[in-house]
């Protein structure tokens, strides 16, 4: 299980907004604040996403699609704010932290109400921290409560919920002990897995909670409406939540979402004003490439290739066979040609611009360079070993990925590209839904799974801990007694090192690599397409993605 408690001596970088300009100018970022500029016109937003939202519950929610719709209509204690540092949000202030850092006391804030108009409490965090840390719930995200007191035993079961460190004083003070002082603990309580949530509500709607989003209440800048059902339902709604504290700040009254898979129909959308926001991808990205609507959106997000190692048979546990795929690949051919919306080719598993040595400022992405180069010879010179080593003279396997444009496309190129490089290998491919393969990778239901990963802080363990032995988000199971006592390293022994941590951070991904273990294809990055008049969007490269508290139409 991924270690939380591991990063506890070490400062960390501020988490960043990775945002660029289009080719026309335009930026990411708040550069045109609500207190600057004056919404005017209708407040409707109508925003395209490639993907149905697999979960609308803050326990259960583990991607982007969902910890983005849950960041607008629920809060914390903090929110990031458009340069993607913590503030106060349910809280009053920033939290009083004891001499050790390992005690935080929070004032919350009394105005702070659920759209159904019941306070929001003390007791609200409490439960909502204790029902994600239930083994009952058995909640993906539960280990990042491994931080907290008693967070490990709890998640495991080996004590009672009321022993993890989370105390209510009262109705509005609340108490927080770490098992010891997290740095980056402060960027945490912005992070949807950390919101409170409404007993009366979830034990109310029992096994209907959250399914619909008339089955749920919100205290958030918005409140999900016409939402009916996770994983099916192609659209829904965001509405102003007049119960919200901060509802004066906020300008959109609704903002309408819509699921479109095909880049073209959603370019034919916003070309014929039924959309203000969708995302391009490949010829179409380059296409707009001078348009002055166009915005890229860098994200700390990688996606990579996971071999299914969980059989003791499994031919995915010869490292030669992943390598011999793994070289196969161009990676700049992916990124320039089928892409083309700003992304970058992986040099390893950590993205870049997020996070850097506390030696020399060294991006962690260029520590470990040139690692995953296309090489037809060399790849072919792996499968040639493979072959020897599990006594076969051809192979057939089968990719399993999202069924959207862009990695249809992607699926599509490695499939060519494998079976040009390597001779008597046979590849075929199949496209599912989000929340399809999202199950299907969790249950092992896969030759090699094109996935990803988009880091929950800045800090190279959201990606490292990942393959750890156990990790619930290794896939494939990949399993290494040195890459694990290097990761266990960097979070015990050398935690109070920072050079010495980074070094083992750096060692684990270039084992990682080595082995194939996994193997990273590009780092993310999205081109939209933005209705001039929509502006203050927030996209925040680490944590939940995309923050429309801020956001208005200005006519």
């Amino acid at each position: 299980m991924k270690k939380m408690t591991k990063l506890v001596s070490v400062v960390l970088a501020s988490t960043i907004l990775l945002a660029a300009c289009g080719s026309g100018g335009k930026t990411t970022s708040t550069d045109s604040s609500t207190k600057k500029s004056k919404a005017n016109g209708e407040q409707l937003f109508k925003l395209v996403v490639q993907q149905e939202m697999p979960s609308a519950d803050l326990s259960v929610a583990t991607n982007t699609i969902s910890f983005s719709a849950l960041n607008n209509v629920y809060e914390g204690l903090y929110r990031l704010d458009e340069k993607s540092k913590p503030q106060p949000a349910g809280a009053v202030k920033l939290a009083e932290k004891s001499e050790d850092g390992t005690k935080y006391t929070f004032q919350l804030r009394e105005e702070a109400k659920w759209s159904n108009g019941d306070p929001v409490v003390a007791a609200d965090y409490v439960y909502g921290w204790q029902r994600t840390a239930d083994p009952k719930i058995a909640a993906e995200y539960a280990f990042m409560f491994e931080l907290i007191k008693n967070g490990a035993d709890v998640t495991t079961g080996k004590k009672p919920l009321d022993e993890l460190g989370i105390k209510a004083i009262s109705d509005y003070e609340l108490e927080v002990t770490l098992e010891q002082a997290t740095p980056y603990f402060d960027y945490l309580l912005a992070f949807p897995s950390f919101f409170p949530q409404n007993k009366k509500i979830v034990e109310g709607k029992g096994k209907d909670y959250a399914t619909t989003s008339e089955a749920s209440v919100y205290n958030g800048p918005f409140t999900l409406t016409d939402f009916d059902g996770p994983g099916t339902d192609t659209e829904w709604s965001y509405t102003k939540n007049d119960q919200y504290w901060d509802k004066d700040t906020v300008k959109l009254e609704k903002i309408e979402v819509k699921v479109v898979k095909e880049a073209p129909t959603s370019l034919n959308l916003f070309q014929n004003d039924q959309a203000d926001d969708v995302i391009l991808s490949g010829e179409l990205a380059q296409q707009m490439a001078d348009d002055p609507e166009l915005v890229i959106e860098k994200d700390a997000r990688t996606s990579y290739i996971e071999f299914n190692q969980r059989d003791k048979k499994s031919p995915y546990l010869n490292a030669n066979l992943r390598k011999a795929i793994s070289y196969s690949i161009d990676r700049n051919a992916i990124v320039d040609r089928i892409l083309g919306d700003g992304s970058i080719a992986s040099t390893g598993l950590v993205p870049a611009g997020m996070s850097y040595s506390p030696k020399d400022n060294t991006d962690f992405a260029d520590e470990n360079k040139n690692l995953l180069d296309y090489d037809k010879e060399q790849a072919q010179k792996y499968w040639a070993a493979a072959k020897k080593e599990l006594g076969i003279d051809s192979f057939k396997f089968d990719i399993l990925g999202d069924d959207t444009d862009s990695t249809k496309k992607i699926m599509e190129y490695i499939q060519g590209a494998v079976q040009e490089n390597l001779d008597g290998v046979e590849v075929t491919v199949t496209n599912v839904p989000f929340a399809v393969r999202l199950d299907r990778g969790k249950n092992g239901d896969f030759d090699v799974l094109v996935g990803g990963w988009g880091a929950d802080y800045a800090d190279p363990s959201s990606f490292t801990d990942l393959f750890i032995t156990g990790s619930s988000y290794n896939r494939g199971r990949f399993s290494n007694k040195d890459y694990d006592a290097l990761v266990e390293a960097s979070g015990k022994k050398d935690a109070s090192d920072p050079e010495k941590r980074w070094e083992d951070m750096v060692k684990a991904e270039k084992l990682l690599i080595d082995e194939m273990g996994v193997a990273p294809i590009y780092q993310k990055a999205e081109a939209h397409m933005r209705n001039k008049k929509v502006k203050g969007v927030v996209a925040h490269g680490a944590g939940a993605r995309y923050d429309f508290k801020w956001t208005y139409i200005s006519e």
